[in-house]
């Protein structure tokens, strides 16, 4: 089954981009067939095929492993009981939790933290889908250290309070597919005349590569907005909420955007910060082409308590 028809394909991605916002917000609550359809405006069987076709997996598929992959973050980062981690994610109790957990992973929840002590390293998958090379300590240590050094070098650092921050955006899964997704925002500012030397481009991480599989992490590429605009196609309307950030701003490679990721949350944890459940964001400062080393300026925002 493909979707041939171009202007039906546009409104099931805005309709999806609403079902993704209202599991991310409500992943403790009911989230069943009949509860999201309705949110996307579909009947349940006919949304159970759009959901399919459009993400390459079920929507109970989704909603599980987007609960585990959240729980991961909590269960490596925050000093909470898995049986707290199991009620902020949807699970009835500790037992559930951990039966889902097993089997994604292998193991236990409780047995997972142990056997993956590294924070900042990608995951130690085991019997997962997309396992990872994983440093053994002394390597790690050697990492972070050098890492350290690089990034003092590399980044200037400080805590901002920011402004709520509007956004026209359009959403895609996987690196491979941002350069579309901006390709279709800038079709769609350019004759609103919303694209100038002052113009702002942000990139939004609905996911973290560190537990989550590359070609499935969502990612939005946005634009800030000063003015109303009118929305077609894809683009839809978003917001940062305005809070605290750790701010990196770097000037980079393109093959250095890890690196310097992994820095500035390293940077995070040395000075005793907690990053809030809202998303890390990209805002770019120029054309990395037009940049005489091919650099991009850019600052690296990490919400936090």
């Amino acid at each position: 089954m493909e979707v041939r028809d171009e202007a039906i394909h546009t409104e099931y991605i805005r309709r999806l981009n609403r079902v993704f916002d209202f599991i991310d917000n409500n992943l403790g609550s009911d989230l069943s067939l009949g509860v999201v359809s309705e949110v996307a405006c579909f009947s349940p069987f006919h949304f159970h095929r759009i959901f399919k076709l459009m993400l390459g997996e079920t929507l109970n598929v989704y909603v599980a492993r987007r609960r585990i992959e959240k729980s991961v973050l909590d269960l490596l980062h925050k000093n909470v009981s898995t049986t707290e981690i199991a009620h902020t994610y949807g699970f009835s109790d500790n037992s559930s939790y951990s039966r889902a957990f097993k089997k994604y992973y292998g193991v236990s929840p409780i047995l997972f933290k142990k056997q993956n002590p590294n924070r900042l390293s990608k995951i130690r998958q085991l019997e997962s889908k997309n396992g990872q090379v994983y440093p053994d300590r002394a390597k790690y240590i050697c990492v972070i250290n050098n890492l350290k050094k690089w990034i003092k070098m590399n980044a200037k650092i400080q805590i901002q309070d920011v402004p709520n921050m509007d956004l026209a955006y359009v959403s895609c899964n996987g690196p491979a597919g941002l350069e579309n997704a901006y390709d279709k925002l800038i079709r769609w500012a350019t004759p609103q005349g919303l694209m100038n030397e002052h113009t702002k481009m942000v990139t939004i991480y609905h996911d973290s590569f560190k537990v989550t599989e590359a070609r499935k992490v969502r990612m939005s590429a946005a634009i800030l907005l000063r003015k109303p605009v009118k929305l077609y196609g894809e683009v839809g309307l978003t917001s940062i909420t305005k809070g605290t950030f750790i701010v990196g701003c770097f000037e980079i490679g393109l093959d250095e955007f890890e690196k310097s990721w992994t820095g500035l949350f390293l940077w995070m944890n040395e000075n005793g910060y907690k990053k809030t459940a809202a998303n890390p964001f990209e805002v770019y400062h120029n054309n990395f082409n037009e940049h005489p080393e091919k650099k991009a300026i850019v600052d690296f925002y990490i919400p936090i308590e």
